[in-house]
C-alpha cells in the first residue's frame, strides 16, 4: 500500500512516496515516519525500508530532497538547512494527510540524514520523537576525523578555501568529487544506490562544515532520541553520536554495534532492525486514533 506523493519546499515541487500499513481502517489515523536518506541519496537509499515500518503499523514517508531524484531544484546543491527546510515541509505534509496522527510523526535519518533529523528536530517542536543512524553533530569536528592526517586535512581545506575563490572569480560552483568532501572505503562503496550523487559544489562541503546539530540536541527533550552508531565507523566517526549523546537529555539512549559499519540497516532479521522495533515500541508506539 503506497502512493506517489509530492509536497511543496520553498515553492519546490518535492517527489515522495507514502506507505500505508495493510492494517489501516477507513478513517483511522496512524503515527508517521519521515525517511531521510544519507549524503547523496534519493528516497530509494532510506536505510530503513519504508515497507518495514508500514508492516509495524506506521504509515512511512520517503522522498527526494530538492536537487535529486525526481524533485525540483538545482541539482547535486545539497545545503544542510535547505534540507532541514525540505523536512520541515514534509511535516507540514503529513499533517494535512487523513491517515496520519498529526501530533506523532517521527524523522528517521541516516548519516548526512541523520544530522538533519537531529536538527530538525531541535528546532521544531511538531518532531514527536527521532531515531538517528550513524549521524554526527558537528560538522568541522566530522570533518576532521574523516580527514584525520595533515596531508588529507590540507587537501581538503584547500578544497573549501578554491570553492570559495572560484565562486568569486566565476560566479560558479567548483564542482568536488563526493569522496573529497567524504571518504568511503572502496568495500562500502557498493552500498550507495545507483542513482546516489557523485559531484557536488563545494558549497555543500561548506554547509557541511557549519552544521551544527550538537548546538540544538538539547532541545529535543522530552521527545525520545535514539542515537545508533557502528562501535568502529570507517565513514563517519564514532565519536560523533557519542558528542551528540553527552549534549542530549533524557530521554535518550545511545547503541554502538560491534559487528557493524556505517551502512547499518542490512536486512529486516538484523540487530539494527531488532533494536529500532524495540525502541519504537518503547517510546513510540503504535496507537491508532479510532474513525470518528
Amino acid at each position: 500500500m503506497q502512493d506517489t506523493v509530492q509536497f511543496t519546499a520553498d515553492g519546490l515541487r518535492i517527489a515522495g512516496t507514502l506507505h500505508l500499513p495493510p492494517d489501516l481502517r477507513p478513517g483511522e489515523r496512524r503515527p508517521a515516519i519521515v525517511l531521510l536518506a544519507g549524503f547523496g541519496g534519493t528516497q530509494r537509499n532510506s536505510a530503513v525500508p519504508a515497507d518495514y515500518l508500514a508492516a509495524r503499523g506506521y504509515v512511512a514517508l520517503r522522498f527526494d530532497h530538492r536537487g535529486a531524484g525526481g524533485s525540483e531544484g538545482e541539482h547535486a546543491r545539497v545545503i544542510c538547512l535547505e534540507r532541514v527546510s525540505d523536512t520541515r515541509a514534509a511535516l507540514d505534509y503529513l499533517a494535512t494527510r487523513p491517515e496520519v496522527d498529526a501530533a506523532r510523526i517521527a524523522l528517521l535519518g541516516s548519516s548526512f540524514g541523520a544530522a538533519v533529523a537531529i536538527y530538525t528536530a531541535g528546532i521544531d517542536p511538531r518532531v514527536a520523537a527521532v531515531i538517528s543512524l550513524g549521524g554526527w553533530g558537528d560538522g568541522a569536528r566530522k570533518f576532521r576525523g574523516q580527514h584525520a592526517t595533515p596531508e588529507a586535512w590540507a587537501r581538503f581545506t584547500n578544497m573549501l578555501a578554491e570553492g570559495k575563490r572560484h565562486r568569486e572569480r566565476t560566479g560558479e560552483s567548483l564542482m568536488v568529487h563526493r569522496y573529497d568532501i567524504v571518504p568511503i572505503p572502496p568495500h562500502l562503496r557498493e552500498h550507495l544506490g545507483d542513482d546516489a550523487i557523485m559531484a557536488f559544489p563545494a558549497e555543500t562541503a561548506q554547509s557541511m562544515y557549519d552544521f551544527r546539530a550538537d548546538d540544538v540536541v538539547a532541545n529535543i527533550a522530552p521527545r525520545p532520541l535514539l542515537l545508533v552508531h557502528a562501535a568502529n565507523d570507517s565513514v563517519t566517526p564514532t565519536s560523533e553520536s557519542i558528542e551528540l549523546f553527552l549534549r542530549a537529555q533524557p530521554p535518550t539512549e545511545l547503541h554502538l554495534l560491534a559487528d557493524a559499519d556505517h551502512f547499518l540497516f542490512s536486512n529486516p532479521n538484523s540487530a539494527e532492525a531488532r533494536l529500532i522495533a524495540d525502541w519504537l515500541a518503547r517510546y513510540f508506539p503504535v496507537a491508532a486514533v479510532a474513525p470518528a
